[in-house]
């Protein structure tokens, strides 16, 4: 069973979906005014594990995760930069879409865009006016957050602690403070026809009216970044509770902060790092294992040590899955011990990950498979039967932790072979220098050799620890 912390209670509860095995997730998806970056692959990251180990589960997920394509943000930079906002933010979905696809970070199921849907929102916020929820101003149509009397449960702080600690847009018109726009009024581009002035939707309103028309009145999980908790989760619970009359969510789920280096990514620091940057430098499959060596709802520390590590756990897994892939032979000393190995690999791996997704621990068990699998080979004990049980297992994981371990093509391995075998040969007539000259050869392609007493075992690798932050 699997149990996962909600923000909302405050507890771990058991994962207990709406329809029996079908799991409604909407995760909270990025303001398309910038690129990506690594506090946002964070995020996305933790949920695409989350998303791959329910499917492991036998789970069918229904995966939506938005676009906000208006806002302030977007319809500023557009103005600095002299181009129509829609065209702006249709770079930057763009720009999402290959940096995430780098990153082998699964597809949604959909991506709706906030501005494919004010029709839907405009409906909300009708029913929201009519049932005495919302009122008009000069300024906008806003929600009455009085109105609502379990307001700042999710944030698990009452209207006043709420008032105090906020940084809330100063609008004179407004009855309250913490009361948000459902809609904008507003002349300029972009801005939609409604029933009350021209505008533009409030950024809480496009989500509600998403997750809704996809997922359902209530959904099984919705999550995001700890930074949208307040305001506007909290926002999205009052409005859509008050629109349907029923519970929104049954389990909120929220990714701790990134900071780098000790520090909080900000412009004024100038340590925001771009996630295409990060790929350069070290990788996809460098960057899940940094992400997954925390947990999900802690803060993680983007620093030089913590790439390092994680680029020093990937040269193993790799050379464990080229050792997997090379076995050969008919020893069967060790193949009770490697089905018992693969066997408790798995079992502790989804006890691990059962457990609102421990991928610290998880890691850890799967690094000791990864250990065995390597000690087994520079044993020799590593035949063809042994392999096929620890692949199975190795290449499950794998899967989960959104590893993508490079492939080689037919071409590219007869040419590869053919290099080792030269070298060997150069060896055997101890000329060492000439059989070094192909090592750096292959490295330089990406290939490094791992030498037996009776054989070579090459792999294709993606770590790049001469790179630095």
């Amino acid at each position: 069973m699997v149990e996962i912390y909600n923000t909302f209670s405050g507890q771990i509860e058991k994962l207990s979906p709406i329809e029996p095995m079908h799991v409604k997730m909407y995760i909270c998806g990025v303001t398309v005014y910038d690129e990506s970056h690594i506090g946002h692959a964070r995020t996305y990251v933790a949920f695409d594990v989350i998303r791959r180990y329910l499917t492991h589960k036998g789970y069918r997920v229904t995966y939506i995760q938005n676009f906000t394509d208006v806002d302030d943000k977007i319809i500023n930079r557009a103005r600095e930069l002299s181009v129509p906002p829609q065209d702006l933010a249709k770079k930057y979905i763009d720009k999402y879409f290959k940096d995430f696809d780098r990153l082998n970070v699964l597809r949604a199921d959909l991506y709706p865009c906030a501005t494919e849907h004010t029709k839907e929102m405009q409906q909300i916020i009708s029913e929201l006016l009519e049932k005495g929820f919302a009122y008009i101003t000069q300024t906008g149509v806003y929600y009455s957050v009085s109105k609502f009397k379990d307001y700042g449960r999710l944030s698990h702080m009452s209207i006043p602690e709420l008032k105090a600690g906020a940084r809330v847009e100063i609008d004179e018109t407004k009855k309250d403070p913490l009361d948000f726009a459902l809609w904008k009024f507003a002349s300029d581009d972009p801005n939609w026809d409604s029933p009350w002035k021209k505008g533009r939707p409030g950024w809480h309103t496009e989500c509600s009216a998403m997750s809704m028309k996809y997922l359902g009145e209530t959904i099984d999980i919705h999550g995001g970044g700890q930074d949208l908790i307040f305001p506007h989760h909290e926002n999205e619970i009052a409005q859509s509770e008050a629109y349907t009359g029923k519970l929104f969510v049954k389990i909120w789920m929220h990714t701790g902060f990134l900071m780098v280096e000790g520090e909080k990514m900000s412009k004024s620091l100038g340590n925001i790092i771009p996630l295409s940057e990060a790929l350069d430098k070290f990788g996809a499959n460098v960057l899940h294992l940094f992400y997954t060596s925390s947990h999900y709802r802690s803060q993680v520390n983007y620093t030089q040590s913590a790439i390092t590590n994680a680029a020093e756990n990937l040269w193993h897994i790799e050379n464990a899955f080229a050792e997997l892939q090379s076995a050969t032979g008919t020893d069967i000393s060790i193949l009770n011990e490697a089905k018992n190995t693969a066997r408790k690999a798995i079992e502790e791996f989804e006890a691990a990950m059962d457990k609102d997704f421990n991928t610290p621990e998880a890691l850890k068990v799967f690094m000791g498979l990864v250990k065995y699998i390597n000690r087994a080979a520079s044993l020799g004990k590593l035949s063809t039967e042994s392999a096929k049980p620890l692949y199975n297992v190795f290449t499950k994981i794998s899967w989960i932790f959104g590893l993508k371990l490079p492939e080689v093509s037919a071409e590219e391995k007869a040419e590869i072979e053919k290099l080792i075998e030269e070298r060997n040969k150069l060896r055997a007539e101890k000329k060492f220098r000439e059989a070094d000259e192909i090592r750096s050869e292959l490295r330089e392609k990406g290939i490094e050799l791992t030498d037996y007493t009776n054989r070579t075992v090459w792999r294709k690798t993606t770590v790049y620890l001469k790179n630095k932050i």
